[in-house]
């Protein structure tokens, strides 16, 4: 997110704790101050937001330390995944909270992160939230925080199905002949390119699809089989429905 607000030079008035140090790349980055603790940082510090991105491991051992913070002008926007906003609210008293749940493509600009308020976010807040989510992407709003669950199985884990599937789609090209290599290139290249297209196209996925498939041909001899009874668009479902499981149950 940081690397994303000093690109959109809005890293000006940062303070950044960080135990690790500062990041590689940091190191002339203008505006931006740096603590090791929250230990450190000024008693006449004033916020307009206080972003979270923690670990979920050391999440009740960070926020409480912020709880001093809460006054209506500050909002805590949370990045803690399983973290909910009554947990938040817990730590950190009365207090506008924002939960979030990005993804793995915030790396490189192109995340989708869903955010979650309770009920003292103001619609100025949501906007500046609005504003620091864009470094990484976009973003999409819920009013029911149960829906976060849902999120995180669809879109906070989805990377890694989408990883699986090149995976599987380079094993097949390969186990059909296709050069290690060239199997991956394919394989990475198509599902890359194919999510571009499926992004900036005005059909939808179904019309993309059957775009693609003439009948009678290769394309229809292998949907076949994905989209059978037993096919991936159950097998999806079913681990969607594990993964949103899963995460109503690590909820705090």
């Amino acid at each position: 997110m940081l690397r994303g607000w000093v690109a959109a030079g809005m890293a000006s008035g940062c303070v950044v704790v960080e135990p690790a140090g500062v990041p590689a790349g940091f190191e002339s980055a203008a505006g931006i101050l740096w603590y090791s603790s929250p230990q450190e940082l000024p008693a006449e510090l004033r916020a307009d937001a206080v972003v979270f991105a923690v670990k979920p491991q050391i999440a009740d051992e960070v926020v409480p330390y912020y709880r001093s913070w809460a006054r209506p002008e500050t909002l805590f926007v949370s990045i803690v995944a399983g973290k909910t906003l009554a947990g938040l609210n817990r730590q950190l008293g009365q207090a506008a909270i924002v939960r979030t749940m990005p993804n793995t493509p915030a790396a490189i600009g192109r995340g989708i992160t869903v955010a979650c308020a309770n009920p003292r976010v103001t619609v100025e807040q949501r906007q500046l939230c609005d504003r620091l989510l864009a470094a990484i992407g976009e973003s999409a709003w819920v009013e029911d925080e149960a829906l976060m669950d849902v999120v995180t199985a669809v879109s906070g884990s989805g990377p890694a199905y989408v990883f699986l599937l090149i995976e599987a789609l380079a094993l097949a090209g390969k186990a059909e002949g296709l050069p290690d290599d060239l199997a991956l290139q394919l394989a990475i290249a198509t599902v890359a390119g194919s999510g571009e297209l499926a992004r900036i196209s005005k059909e939808n996925p179904t019309q993309l699809r059957e775009n693609v498939t003439s009948p009678g041909g290769t394309t229809r001899a292998a949907l076949d089989v994905l989209m059978a009874g037993d096919g991936l668009e159950r097998l999806i479902g079913r681990a969607v429905t594990a993964a949103a499981a899963r995460s109503r149950e690590l909820a705090s």
